[in-house]
């Protein structure tokens, strides 16, 4: 064999390795001959053929439930009593979410409080954790004229007999507080794990809370249906001042369990009285002609009014309805008013026709 011959050959060979090395190495042909890292090449012969990442799978949270997407008409599902108008009928879309299937209890709030005294106090200050975080015991006794609120006052947020009943005291900035934190908290404990970080802990619209408390039912007066607030036993069903003020008739004076009653067909607890629940909506009396009908949302930073909903233990029926709507300014407290997280599904975006 010439051996001039054999050795060109072999200085081109020795060539093309490096030449193809040194594309690889700035970041071409890797499809083409291997994939030359962990993360498979989204380009392949010249064309992208990007597909899904592998590895993330979105999981229902602790203590939440799915909710569908889907169309409802939203607004007054029955007779407008006092005559507000300000929650006219239309039809809207909603994408699918999770949900808290029960109000933030106190156990769970505390939590958080617990975190921000141990974690926050050099950034925050004591001062500021106490008066804007922490729930405002003193609501049992302000809110209600020549009542005698003192027990409460003392033992309704630290006594261990009231852990699994609803927060109360919170304002709407300090809801939204909790959720950020909540939502640091996940995301923190998924980078240490190396996992997609899931979409993050929020209030729910307006609309997503009425599509949720109706549990499904299209024209739903409350989250059990229609018409009534008695089972066919006589018994009530949900946490409200029935009759003339007789508030023990339910089977709570006050504040019940945070999943005391059935759920609604969501499997959510609690979606008509017990406490009334913050939304991230800001009140409008107009919203229902100025907000879009997929996942409306009226969000005006300006605003301090706040949309409620639910009705409460102290409440009557029509504040109970899936359709009544009321506001609290997002600075006050109140021994009536709680909250509920929500988080965006992103894995079934699809409606009830792309889930046949």
């Amino acid at each position: 064999m010439n051996v001039k011959v054999f050795y060109r050959d072999g200085v081109k060979s020795l060539l093309l390795v490096a030449a193809i090395m040194l594309l690889q190495s700035c970041g071409f042909l890797k499809s083409k001959f291997g994939k030359g890292g962990k993360e498979e090449s989204g380009i392949q012969n010249g064309e992208i053929t990007a597909t899904a990442r592998k590895g993330f799978k979105q999981t229902t949270p602790a203590g939440m439930v799915v909710i569908p997407s889907g169309s409802f008409v939203m607004g007054q599902a029955d007779e407008d009593i006092a005559s507000s108008m300000n929650n006219m009928n239309r039809r809207v879309t909603i994408s699918s979410f999770f949900m808290d299937d029960t109000e933030i209890t106190n156990n769970e709030y505390r939590q958080f409080v617990n975190a921000l005294l141990v974690d926050s106090v050099s950034v925050l200050g004591e001062e500021e954790i106490m008066a804007k975080y922490y729930p405002d015991t003193t609501v049992w006794k302000k809110d209600f004229a020549y009542s005698n609120g003192d027990p409460f006052v003392e033992y309704y947020y630290q006594h261990p007999g009231f852990d699994t009943y609803p927060v109360v005291g919170v304002s709407w900035v300090a809801a939204t507080y909790f959720s950020k934190w909540r939502t640091n908290l996940l995301h923190d404990f998924q980078n240490k794990e190396g996992q997609f970080n899931s979409t993050g802990f929020r209030l729910p619209t307006e609309a997503e809370w009425e599509w949720a408390a109706r549990g499904g039912r299209a024209v739903a007066k409350y989250p059990w249906g229609n018409p009534y607030t008695m089972n066919a036993k006589g018994c009530f069903l949900a946490n409200f001042k029935p009759q003339r003020g007789n508030y023990d008739a339910d089977g709570y004076p006050y504040t019940g369990p945070a999943n005391a009653y059935n759920p609604n067909d969501f499997g959510l607890y609690n979606m008509a009285g017990n406490v009334a629940e913050w939304t991230s909506d800001a009140y409008t009396d107009n919203a229902t002609a100025i907000v879009w009908d997929m996942n409306p949302q009226y969000n005006d930073p300006n605003e301090p009014r706040k949309v409620v909903k639910g009705g409460s233990w102290k409440d009557i029926a029509y504040y109970l309805q899936t359709g009544t709507r009321t506001y609290e300014f997002e600075t006050e407290t109140r021994a009536f008013i709680g909250f509920r997280c929500v988080m965006d599904n992103v894995n079934d975006r699809g409606g009830a026709r792309a889930r046949r």
